[in-house]
């Protein structure tokens, strides 16, 4: 269940049933808060209720109205901030299936009432190809300050090539909403190419491209702004590694969770300019070694992250909560 535009319900290919709710209001004016009706009788027939985001107008709804017809309450947290009434409201969750044990340490997740189920990847989609040739650095997410793309325009060896995937972040003032700008003047004279937002259908052909991937995440952007929660997981990461790329990441959030130092990429200090140039230039100048580390990183991803594995994670959570494991 979702919310949208308009009532309706449609099924999908799997079989799937995704209703969606119309969104009458927002509150604040924020995304991630719809007020619908109808949650009550959309809810009626659940045995068990999995939540996103625990901090959301309609997951704490949910979860009341869950409580009120005695059915278990499950929520997985996306990072969203929240105030003091969520905060409490949060206590009716029975589970939390966090994304990563970052995302459970920041969240304050009771321990005796968490999983960590991790996020997954299509490593059908997102996988190598033996005969393309691969070049450059590839940089895909959003364009805004916390992803630490002036550290990566910095830190890029002379003659490397880059691409920077992604569509401009949610910055509505200054000086953050200026941080495009402040990019393509690092990258002038440079061999940078800028793509824009990227249809999902192409993603898989440019990752098939690049030889090295980068997210240079910071805890502090260029502007002095700290930010509150960074790269719970890194699914741009796990995207990369199934295609069989080497990742040079910051040692920020979650990432370490995912990029194993030394064995499929490098975890670098955040903001560090010469490290990450440093680790940037190894791969592009060994083969051998972005070729070892990107089979070793597409192993770990078949071995851990998938979204079958997710799903097994959760069918289990679910058993353990009385709400019909596999």
């Amino acid at each position: 269940m979702t919310f949208g535009a308009r009532a309706r319900t449609d099924i999908e290919g799997s079989g799937l049933e995704v209703q969606y709710l119309r969104a009458r209001a927002h509150l604040r004016r924020h995304p991630a808060h719809p007020v619908a009706a109808g949650l009550w009788r959309a809810l009626s027939g659940a045995d068990l209720v999995h939540v996103h985001h625990a901090r959301s107008a309609p997951s704490i709804a949910a979860a009341l109205l869950a409580r009120a017809r005695r059915r278990p309450v499950a929520v997985t947290d996306h990072g969203l901030v929240g105030g003091r009434w969520s905060e409490r409201a949060a206590a009716h969750y029975d589970l939390y299936l966090t994304v990563s044990r970052h995302s459970a340490d920041i969240l304050g997740a009771p321990p005796d009432r968490t999983r960590v189920v991790f996020g997954g990847v299509d490593p059908e989609r997102f996988r190598p190809a033996s005969d393309e040739a691969r070049a450059g650095v590839l940089f895909v997410g959003r364009i805004t300050p916390h992803k630490g793309i002036e550290v990566l325009l910095r830190a890029l060896p002379a003659g490397a090539s880059l691409t920077i995937a992604g569509s401009p972040g949610h910055d509505a003032t200054w000086p953050e909403r200026g941080y495009p700008t402040l990019l393509r003047r690092l990258a002038a004279g440079r061999e940078v190419r800028f793509t824009g937002p990227v249809a999902d259908a192409e993603l898989p052909a440019l990752h098939r491209r690049a030889r090295v991937f980068a997210l240079p995440s910071v805890p502090v952007t260029c502007f002095g702004r700290r930010v509150a929660i960074s790269e719970l997981l890194g699914l741009s990461v796990m995207e990369a590694m199934a295609s069989g790329l080497p990742a040079v990441c910051s040692a920020i959030g979650g990432l370490p969770e995912v990029v194993r130092h030394g064995e499929t990429g490098y975890l670098v200090a955040p903001g560090d300019v010469e490290e990450l140039h440093d680790r940037l230039a190894e791969l592009l100048d060994d083969d051998a070694l972005a070729r070892r580390m990107g089979r070793a990183g597409r192993e770990l991803v078949l071995d851990r992250f998938t979204w079958d594995a997710c799903a097994r994670r959760c069918l289990e959570a679910y058993g353990a909560l009385g709400g019909g494991a596999a």
